[in-house]
């Protein structure tokens, strides 16, 4: 049962392994960033995955968040 933890972003143990994808697809928010970050525009990656802006902004929101939230050790 998929179960969405943050606004477009949802996890279902049976889709994509348990990891997180945009709410209602199997598109998975590392696909994305990850296009994102090699240059894609938004609008290509709307338009290729068949997504909203506020789907891709989504994505965008939610890795914000765990970059933020992460703390590391320079140990």
């Amino acid at each position: 049962m998929m179960k969405e933890f943050f606004p477009h972003i949802a996890v279902d143990p049976l889709v994509r392994f348990g990891k997180p994808v945009i709410a209602g697809t199997r598109v998975p928010v590392d696909l994305v960033v990850g296009k994102i970050a090699g240059g894609m525009t938004t609008e290509a990656v709307m338009a290729e995955y068949d997504l909203t802006r506020e789907q891709v902004l989504g994505v965008l929101q939610y890795a914000a968040k765990l970059v933020a939230e992460e703390e590391l050790s320079f140990v």
